[in-house]
C-alpha cells in the first residue's frame, strides 16, 4: 500500500539491501507500510498488520499478541520470520519460551514511521535464520517540531491513547518520543479484562560532520489474554451447534473460575512448593530495550554500527484446549475402574459437583449440553535477555564491467532464558466461562467415598520443567550488488553462522503431592538432578539474484537462496533435549513488476523445498494429562504465485489487492507413531490454504478547504485448510468484509472502522493438542478458534 503523498516510482526501502533503493529496483519481494497506510488499516494487532501483505498468512484469533503467522506456506508457525526494530531484533530468534520476538514483543504506535517486509530474497543474509524480515522503522526527529495525538474507542470496551512528538534540541541534535496506553475488555467475554498496558519509545539523534549517531530506549508493560480453541459442535452429533452454551463469536473457555489456581510440586531440594496463579494475568510481557546506532562516511566507504540490549520478563497464564468434549455420563462411567482402584470395590457410581463447594452442589451435565471437557492450565515464567551488535562496511567501486556495491559485516549476539513451566488439567462444563467440576465417587447408598479431582483439578502438575540456558552467535556475511548496466543488476551474498547453547535442565519424575484425591497422584516433581546442555551448531546461508528493467515502468527479477535454521534455544527448555535437526529451506523466486505513478503490479512466482522439515508436534494424553513431543520428520514443497497491485485511474478512485495461490504439499515423512508415509504423500500442509487474498476499492473525495473524505470496503478470503496431516478434517474456507471512512480537516482526522461486518463464520487452528495426526473424527472441524464477530472502532487524531 502506497501513502497518498508518494508514488511507487519514488518509494524507497532500506531492508535487505546494501543501500536504500526504490522498491521497483530491488530483486526480491518487499512491501513497505507507511504510518499513513497503517493508520488506514487500523489493525487490531501486529499480526493483523502483517496479514495485509501478500504471501503472509495470519490467524489473528488468539487475541492481540502471540498469533499464528506463516510465510508463503512455509510449514511451522513463524518459521524464519525475524521481526526487527531499526535493523536488529529485540530478541535474536523468532521464539523464546512462550513468547516470540515478532508480535509477541512488538507493538505499533505513532512512533512507527513505517514497516518494511522482505519475503524470501536476501533475508537469509541480513538476519539469522531469516526467511523473511519485518523491519519496524521508528520515527526520528528533524528540525521541524511536529507531533500527533490519537484516541481510539471500540465497542469491545476498547480505550486507547497514542501520542508522539519530535523536534530539535539544537542545530544538530534531534529527538522523538511517544507511545500508547490501552485497555480492552476483549473480543470474547472472559469475565475479566482482556488487554491492558502500553509502551513508551524515544530516541535522540546527533548529526556529525560525516554521519550521525542515535541512541534509543523503549519500555513495554502489556497484558494480553490468550484465546484458545473452543468446541463449536456436539461431537455426538456434529450437526448440533453448541451456540446455546458457547457462543461462536463471544464464547470462551476462559473463566473467573481460574482466578485462583493452586499448583503444587516438589522443588529440587524436595520441598513442597505451592504457586497461586490467576488466568486474568494472561501473557504479561515486560521488557526494556536500549539501542545505539552509528553511520559514517569515510572516503566513500559507509561504516555502520548497530547494537541492541533487551532485558525482560514474561509471566504467562492460559487455559489450553486438550481433548474433545465427551458425554458427561459416558465420561463418568469410563473412570469407574480407576475410582474402584483408588477407593475400593464399594464404589457404585461417579457423579459431578461444582468445584469448591465441598460436594454440596451436585451438577448434572444433562441440564446443560450433556457434555464435559478437559482443559489444561499452563503457568509459565521466563526471564530473558539479549544483546546483539552488528558492524558493517559498504563500499562502491567501478570496474570495466560496471560498478559493485559491496557490503560486508559481522554480527554477534548473546541471549538467554531462565524459565519455569507447570501444567495442570481441569474438568469443566461445556459453556462460556465454565465452572470447574469435581468427579466424586459414591457408594450405592449415596455416601461420598472419595474424589477423583481436587477443586476441579483432574491431574495435578502433569508437566513440570525448569531450565537456565544461554546462547552465543557469531556470524559473518558479505553481499555484492553488481550493476552491469543501467538495466541489469546482479547480487549475491553468503552468511556463515556459528551457534553455541549452554546451560541445564532440571530432571523430573513422578512425585505425588499431598491430597486425598486421585488427581494428586499424577503430579511430577524435580529429582534434584541437573542435566547439562552444551550444543554447537553451524549454518551457511546464501542468495543470488538478478534484476532486469525493460524500461522505467517494466522489469523482472529472479532469485535463488538457501536457508539453514538450527533448532531454537527454546527447544532445549523441555526434557527430553531439543532436536538438533536443522530446518533447511531452498527458495526460488521469479518476479514481474510494473509501475506507473501510483498504480503498480508485482507478481512473484515461488518454489520452496524443505529437506529435512521438522514438523514435530506436541500430543496430549487425556488419561494421564501428559504432553509428549511426537517427532515427525520429512520433506515438503510449496509452489505458487503471489500478486500485489493497485490501480488508481483518478484521484477519486483506486482499487488495491493481493492474491496468493499455492500448492503446499507434504512429501516423504516418518513418525514414531507409525503413521504411513504413503498416506501423507501429496497431502496439503496442515492449516495452510491453497488460496488467500483481499481486494479493496477506495473512494477519495476532495471537499476543499483542507477537507477530505476517504471511504473503502475490503473483502478478505481464506481457502480451505486441514487440521491434520492426513487431510481428514477440514477447516472450511471463509470470507470477511471490512469497511472504513476517514474524514480529515486540516490537522484533524476522524476515522470509523468496522471488521467482519457480515459476522462471517470461520475456524482457524483446530485443536492442535489432539487432532494433528488423525483429525477430529469429522469431515469438518468441530473444535477450533473461531473468527471474532462484528466490531467497530472510532479513531480521532490531531497533528501539530
Amino acid at each position: 500500500m502506497v501513502p497518498a503523498d508518494q508514488t511507487e516510482a519514488t518509494f524507497v526501502v532500506v531492508t535487505g539491501s546494501a543501500r536504500p533503493q526504490r522498491r521497483f529496483d530491488v530483486s526480491y519481494a518487499v512491501n513497505s507500510l507507511s504510518a499513513e497506510a497503517i493508520q488506514k488499516l487500523a489493525p487490531k494487532s501486529y499480526a493483523d498488520l502483517m496479514g495485509s501483505v501478500p504471501g503472509i498468512q495470519v490467524e489473528t484469533t488468539g487475541g492481540e499478541a502471540q498469533n499464528v503467522t506463516r510465510l508463503r506456506g512455509i510449514p511451522g508457525d513463524r518459521f524464519g520470520m525475524i521481526v526487527q526494530q531499526d535493523g536488529l531484533a529485540l530478541y535474536p530468534q523468532s521464539d523464546g519460551f512462550f513468547f516470540n520476538s515478532g508480535e509477541g514483543m512488538n507493538r505499533f504506535d505513532l512512533m512507527t514511521q513505517r514497516v518494511e517486509i522482505v519475503r524470501g530474497g536476501p533475508a537469509p543474509i541480513y538476519g539469522s535464520g531469516a526467511s523473511a524480515i519485518i523491519n519496524n522503522i521508528t520515527v526520528t526527529g528533524s528540525a521541524q517540531t511536529k507531533g500527533e495525538a490519537q484516541l481510539t474507542l471500540g465497542d469491545t470496551g476498547l480505550y486507547r491513547a497514542d501520542v508522539y512528538q519530535s523536534g530539535a534540541l539544537s542545530k544538530d541534535t534531534f529527538y522523538a518520543v511517544g507511545g500508547f496506553l490501552r485497555y480492552n475488555d476483549g473480543y470474547r467475554n472472559n469475565g475479566f479484562p482482556n488487554d491492558k498496558g502500553g509502551q513508551i519509545r524515544g530516541n535522540i539523534k546527533h548529526n556529525l560532520d560525516n554521519g550521525w549517531v542515535k541512541v534509543s530506549a523503549q519500555y513495554l508493560d502489556d497484558i494480553n489474554v490468550f484465546y484458545l480453541p473452543i468446541p463449536v459442535a456436539d461431537p455426538r452429533n456434529p450437526s448440533v451447534s453448541l451456540d446455546p452454551y458457547l457462543d461462536y463469536f463471544t464464547g470462551t473457555m476462559n473463566s473467573p473460575a481460574f482466578r485462583a489456581v493452586n499448583i503444587k510440586y516438589y522443588d529440587q531440594n524436595g520441598v513442597l512448593q505451592s504457586q497461586q496463579r490467576d488466568l486474568a494475568n494472561g501473557r504479561h510481557m515486560k521488557f526494556g530495550n536500549v539501542g545505539l546506532q552509528y553511520e559514517g562516511d569515510f572516503n566513500g566507504t559507509t561504516i555502520k554500527f548497530n547494537s541492541s540490549l533487551t532485558k525482560g520478563q514474561l509471566s504467562f497464564d492460559a487455559l489450553y484446549s486438550t481433548s474433545n468434549p465427551v458425554d458427561g455420563a459416558s465420561y463418568a462411567g469410563s473412570q469407574l475402574t480407576a475410582a474402584r482402584s483408588a477407593f475400593g470395590s464399594s464404589v457404585d457410581h461417579l457423579g459431578y459437583t461444582l468445584a469448591g463447594t465441598g460436594g454440596a452442589t451436585v451438577y448434572s451435565p444433562s441440564a446443560d449440553s450433556g457434555l464435559v471437557v478437559q482443559g489444561q492450565y499452563r503457568a509459565v515464567d521466563s526471564d530473558f535477555y539479549s544483546f546483539e551488535t552488528e558492524l558493517s562496511a559498504t563500499h562502491t567501486f567501478d570496474t570495466t564491467w560496471g560498478s559493485h556495491d559491496v557490503k560486508g559485516g559481522v554480527n554477534a549476539a548473546f541471549w538467554g532464558l531462565d524459565s519455569f513451566a507447570a501444567y495442570q488439567d481441569y474438568l469443566m462444563q461445556v459453556k462460556s466461562q465454565p465452572k470447574t467440576l469435581d468427579l466424586v465417587a459414591y457408594s450405592s447408598t449415596g455416601a461420598i467415598l472419595g474424589n477423583m479431582t481436587e477443586n476441579g483439578a483432574l491431574h495435578d502438575t502433569t508437566t513440570l520443567n525448569r531450565s537456565n540456558l544461554d546462547a552465543k552467535l557469531l556470524a559473518f556475511y558479505v553481499n555484492d550488488t553488481w550493476s552491469i548496466a543501467d538495466k541489469l543488476r546482479l547480487d549475491a551474498g553468503v552468511r556463515q553462522e556459528s551457534y553455541t547453547y549452554t546451560g541445564y535442565q532440571l530432571a523430573t519424575a513422578s512425585k505425588p503431592v499431598p491430597g486425598s484425591s486421585v488427581a494428586a497422584s499424577f503430579a511430577r516433581g524435580f529429582t534434584g538432578q541437573s542435566i547439562p546442555i552444551n550444543v554447537h551448531l553451524t549454518a551457511t546461508n546464501w542468495t543470488a539474484g538478478v534484476n532486469y528493467d525493460f524500461s522505467s515502468h517494466f522489469g523482472m527479477y529472479g532469485r535463488a537462496s538457501e536457508l539453514t535454521a538450527p533448532a531454537l534455544l527454546s527447544s532445549y527448555v523441555t526434557y527430553p533435549l531439543g532436536s538438533t535437526i536443522a530446518s533447511k529451506a531452498d527458495q526460488y523466486e521469479v518476479g514481474l513488476k510494473a509501475s506507473f505513478g501510483k498504480s503498480y503490479l508485482y507478481a512473484t512466482g515461488f518454489y520452496t523445498h524443505f529437506n529435512p522439515l521438522n514438523a514435530s508436534f506436541t500430543a496430549f494424553n487425556p488419561q494421564t494429562g501428559a504432553t509428549t513431543n511426537v517427532p515427525f520428520i520429512g520433506t515438503a514443497v510449496e509452489s505458487g504465485v503471489e500478486i500485489d497491485g493497485q490501480w488508481r485511474p483518478s484521484k477519486m478512485f483506486s482499487i488495491s489487492g493481493s492474491l496468493t495461490v499455492s500448492r503446499p504439499e507434504y512429501r516423504d515423512f516418518a513418525s514414531t507413531t507409525g503413521a504411513s508415509a504413503s498416506a501423507i504423500l501429496g497431502k496439503q500442509i496442515v492449516r495452510e490454504p491453497k488460496i488467500m487474498g483481499h481486494i479493496e476499492p477506495t473512494f477519495d473525495f476532495d471537499l476543499g478547504s483542507e477537507t477530505n473524505l476517504e471511504a473503502y470496503v475490503g473483502y478478505e478470503y481464506v481457502g480451505e485448510r486441514f487440521v491434520d496431516v492426513l487431510n481428514t478434517t477440514a477447516l472450511p474456507a471463509y470470507g470477511t468484509v471490512r469497511a472504513g471512512a476517514t474524514f480529515t480537516h486540516a490537522d484533524w482526522k476522524l476515522q470509523l472502522v468496522g471488521d467482519n461486518l457480515t459476522n462471517a463464520k470461520g475456524l482457524t487452528e483446530g485443536n492442535t493438542r489432539t487432532d494433528t495426526l488423525s483429525g477430529q473424527g469429522t469431515p469438518t472441524a468441530i473444535y477450533g478458534r473461531p473468527l471474532f464477530g462484528r466490531s467497530f472502532r472510532v479513531i480521532a487524531s490531531r497533528k501539530w
